[in-house]
């Protein structure tokens, strides 16, 4: 196990060193940058001051530098004008757009997205694990037909047009708003009781809209591999063997039927922080993903770049998190052997 948990983090070191390579490649791709394009149209007005400001910080980043040792100073192996300073000692870089660093831009937007997801994986687990196993016992019952056509309508509607009829609805209905996370009065206050009970008020709207299409698609394949355990043999054997039903449901078919789940834990995580990006433009979640999409508009490319690398940490540990659980819940699985 510890040989193991040894070589997936040298795999996973090395995998975010090859996407941020990736990533600062990507980022370079256009032309010109933040700060350039800022001088240009600067210099266009004749606002030499300012251009005179944007230049200094182009030195001072070493926007200046060859590429290949502005990607060596971002990660934090090459000193640049201020030393070693950069994402491996906990420097995440400065936000040109913003005019502060990375750090103060994102922090709240980090765990707060992180919170999202967490409600809304829990949230799809819990709604479509039982309604799988119901629909899947009773194949073909009115409760079955009931829950193919919800998975139906959970996979047809996207996300943004639901968010868009509760914000309308919820505004006629009830006269209130259920954008973003917070009250009005709570959105700048130091941490509160009722600070903490308003944001999980807001989080009911978002976690149901962001996880609809997710729980309509595991309840229709948690069904299907259902289906399929509970024609094999070892199921009906341990039936005639006396084994109560609801024992040899859980002991063998669900955990099987749950694999390609668990696999999934990997991608599932980033897919909410990119998948997500619509529903919190609409209803003005506080997370990363409408900063992601400002940063890569206007070449932000600290800021962009740190926030794709989140992402990308996301995934990875999402992968050994996924590989851990499968090797506990199915024994034909053993870590380190092929």
């Amino acid at each position: 196990m510890i040989g193991f948990l040894a070589r997936r983090l040298v795999t996973m070191a090395m995998t975010l060193l090859v996407i941020s390579a990736l990533v600062f490649l990507i980022i370079k791709l256009p032309p010109g940058d933040f700060l350039s394009n800022q001088i240009a149209e600067l210099r266009a007005q004749g606002e030499a001051a300012s251009a005179a400001k944007a230049e200094f910080l182009i030195k001072q980043y070493g926007l200046d530098r060859p590429a290949w040792e502005q990607y060596l100073v971002w990660i934090g192996i090459w000193p640049g004008p201020a030393g070693f300073s950069g994402l491996l000692q906990g420097d995440w870089g400065w936000s040109f757009e913003y005019d502060k660093p990375v750090r103060d831009v994102v922090g709240d937007a980090l765990w707060l997205t992180l919170l999202v997801n967490l409600a809304v994986v829990v949230f799809v687990h819990l709604m479509s694990i039982p309604i799988a196993i119901y629909s899947a016992t009773r194949q073909y019952s009115w409760g079955d037909y009931v829950a193919t056509f919800i998975g139906y309508i959970g996979l047809a509607t996207p996300n943004f047009l639901l968010a868009l009829i509760l914000l309308y609805y919820f505004n006629r209905w009830f006269g209130i708003s259920i954008g973003g996370l917070f009250d009005a009065q709570y959105a700048n206050a130091p941490w509160s009781w009722g600070k903490f009970v308003s944001l999980l008020q807001h989080l009911i709207v978002p976690t149901i809209v962001i996880g609809l299409a997710g729980t309509a698609a595991m309840i229709r394949r948690m069904r299907a591999n259902l289906l399929d355990e509970l024609g094999k043999q070892y199921y009906i054997t341990a039936k005639a063997k006396g084994v109560p039903p609801t024992r040899a449901l859980l002991k063998y078919p669900f955990r099987m039927a749950l694999n390609p789940f668990i696999a999934d834990i990997g991608n599932l995580l980033p897919h909410l922080v990119s998948g997500s990006v619509l529903v919190s433009l609409v209803l003005s979640l506080p997370t990363v993903g409408p900063i992601l999409l400002a940063a890569l508009k206007s070449q932000d490319q600290f800021l962009a770049g740190f926030i794709l690398m989140f992402v990308a940490l996301l995934t990875v540990v999402g992968m050994l998190i996924s590989d851990l659980m499968l090797a506990w819940l199915d024994p034909r699985i053993r870590l380190g052997q092929r």
